[in-house]
């Protein structure tokens, strides 16, 4: 597959652009579940369904529109997925990772990635927003994993500021203007679907973690690669094996998330105004 990787991720893009002509997005947001409404708010949009998109995975996931929307906010355009897919779909990794490298293709200059993410700091609670600083991948697999086509980025990428420090100043700044208490930590990546046991989460917690999903690693190993530059943010949509007081279960995490979708899309927004002015 790897060889012709290129090949697919253009087919792809020569379909958007068929689709939106002349548009060149300047940034590219990742929404994951439950936080897809923010899509909804760009101006002159068009909206793709990634089933529309050769080789576009799509998501057998609630939650996950399976949409591809571009437009603008203000003058900026932008490109944003409503929903992902995941390695536990049955995908494999290179699938996992494509929408995300099309994204890039596409000719971004910097990709916010969002999900929704157990609680394992006790600090935490329902409903927090977490700054991702930096993560730990316990998947158990990288799209990189291969051979490698130096057109899209070097065979070892660096991942020391895999979570661009400049963008997150500015997300800092976009939170104290809008009275968000914005967490910040270490997001953990493990394969899924089952959640965690209680074991399992006073490990995570000893390595460091303080939030644990199941995706977003991915697309921030493949951005890197391809030397965009990336923001991440989860949604702390419910506590985790061992501190939860009961059982976990989707439906909660889409609760959540339609909860605190307001604060949510008002830290987002401002943040897009102004990290465009970054780039």
């Amino acid at each position: 597959m790897a060889d012709d990787l290129v090949a697919r991720l253009d087919a792809c893009t020569a379909v958007i652009h068929k689709k939106a002509p002349g548009f060149t997005p300047k940034l590219g947001i990742i929404l994951g579940s439950g936080l897809g409404a923010f899509a909804d708010s760009l101006e002159r949009a068009v909206s793709i369904d990634y089933s529309e998109l050769p080789d576009f995975p799509t998501s057998s996931v609630h939650g996950h529109a399976g949409r591809l929307v571009l437009g603008f906010r203000g003058l900026v355009p932008i490109v944003a997925m409503q929903g992902r897919v995941h390695f536990y779909e049955g995908y494999a990794p290179w699938q996992v990772a494509f929408p995300a490298r099309v994204l890039c293709r596409l000719g971004i200059k910097h990709l916010t990635v969002t999900n929704a993410a157990g609680g394992i700091n006790p600090g935490f609670k329902v409903g927090d927003l977490m700054a991702i600083t930096d993560h730990l991948n316990l998947s158990g697999f990288n799209p990189l994993v291969g051979k490698n086509l130096e057109v899209l980025g070097p065979r070892f990428p660096d991942m020391s500021h895999a979570y661009d420090p400049p963008s997150l100043e500015v997300l800092r700044g976009a939170a104290k203007v809008d009275g968000v208490n914005l967490r910040e930590g270490v997001y953990v990546s493990l394969a899924g679907p089952s959640y965690e046991t209680p074991a399992e989460i006073r490990m995570l917690r000893t390595l460091g973690g303080d939030a644990v999903g199941m995706s977003t690693v991915p697309e921030v190993i493949v951005a890197s690669h391809m030397g965009v530059k990336v923001t991440g943010i989860s949604c702390i949509t419910n506590l985790a094996a061992g501190i939860s007081k009961h059982a976990l279960s989707h439906d909660e995490v889409s609760e959540t998330a339609n909860l605190v979708t307001g604060t949510f899309q008002k830290l987002i927004g401002r943040f897009l105004d102004d990290v465009a002015a970054k780039f």
